[in-house]
């Protein structure tokens, strides 16, 4: 470099298309999580529909919501120039409604 001067790696970095292969991954877990909520709330109202039923279906609903907001959240911070990373917080959320979703999943199936 003429100058003396390196650009660091935040000047140089062109992230190309993975922010957006990010957002449509993050759009694809948005979708598997609603099926999966609506199907256990179905199955959980089935047949009939009991208190069980209705606390099963509505913390599938509260999970399902709290994931929205994570996803929303993180694919709204990929469509900017320089996307950050995705923070602890957002991947330990995440992260537990993805297992809370498949803990109903199998409660109700069982």
């Amino acid at each position: 470099m003429t100058g003396g001067h390196a650009p660091d790696a935040a000047e140089v970095r062109d992230p190309g298309l993975q922010p957006e292969r990010t957002r449509l991954a993050w759009r694809r877990t948005t979708l598997s999580a609603t099926g999966a909520a609506v199907l256990a709330a179905k199955q959980a109202v089935h047949d009939d529909i009991t208190a069980a039923g209705v606390v099963g279906a509505a913390l599938s609903l509260l999970v399902w919501l709290a994931f929205l907001g994570v996803a929303h959240r993180r694919m709204r911070a990929l469509g900017t120039a320089r996307p950050r990373a995705l923070t602890p917080h957002g991947a330990v959320t995440a992260t537990a409604c993805t297992l809370a979703l498949a803990a109903f999943a199998v409660a109700v199936v069982v």
